[in-house]
C-alpha cells in the first residue's frame, strides 16, 4: 500500500473476529514502532505485547476505551523509558510517533487497529504499570489494540482549510 493511501484511508476499528495474529504480523507490526523518529535519536520506546486471555479481560474492564480487547488479537503498550528520555514532552512525543507507525503498519497489511490513551490519565497509568510489572522509569504512553477487523470503515476526508495558517494566526 503506498503511504499516502494509507494514510488517508486508515480509520480506527473497533471491531474484531477474535482471531489471533500471526507472529509475523505482530513482528511487522512492532519493527514499524522502532522506525519512528524521536527526539535526539534516543529511542526511549519499549513495547509490551499482551496476548494473555486474563489480561486482556482486565484491561479490557478497566479502561473504559478499550472494552473490545479481549475480541482482539492483542494490545501492544507502548511505553517510554524516562531514563533514555528525561524530558516528558518528548518522550510522550517519540512513543506517540511508535504508536501511530504501528496504526499504519496494520492497516498496510489488512489488520485493523485503534489507539487507546493511557498517559496522563493517572488512574491508567498507575494500573498498566502494575499490571504489566514495569519498573518505575518505565510509563505506559498509549496502547494500540490490533486484531482481524470484523468492520470496515469508509475512508473520512478531515481536512480542514479554517486549520491552516501561514507565517502568522
Amino acid at each position: 500500500m503506498d503511504v499516502l493511501q494509507a494514510i488517508m484511508t486508515r480509520r480506527s476499528i473497533r471491531r474484531f473476529t477474535g482471531e489471533v495474529i500471526s507472529e509475523e504480523q505482530l513482528d511487522t507490526l512492532v519493527r514499524a514502532g522502532f522506525q519512528a523518529p524521536s527526539a535526539h535519536n534516543e529511542q526511549p520506546w519499549h513495547f509490551v505485547v499482551v496476548r494473555d486471555k486474563e489480561k486482556l479481560e482486565v484491561i479490557g474492564k478497566t479502561h473504559g476505551y478499550a472494552k473490545m480487547l479481549p475480541s482482539a488479537g492483542c494490545g501492544i503498550i507502548v511505553c517510554g523509558d524516562e531514563e533514555k528520555q528525561n524530558n516528558r514532552g518528548f518522550l510522550v512525543e517519540d512513543c506517540s510517533a511508535a504508536i501511530q507507525n504501528i496504526l499504519l503498519a496494520a492497516h498496510g497489511i489488512g489488520l485493523g487497529a485503534v489507539w487507546c490513551g493511557i498517559y496522563d490519565s493517572g488512574n491508567l497509568v498507575d494500573f498498566m504499570k502494575e499490571l504489566l510489572e514495569l519498573p518505575n522509569n518505565i510509563i505506559p504512553i498509549g496502547m494500540v489494540v490490533v486484531g482481524v477487523k470484523d468492520a470496515e470503515k469508509a475512508p473520512s476526508d478531515r481536512y480542514d482549510a479554517n486549520k491552516v495558517h501561514y507565517d502568522k494566526w
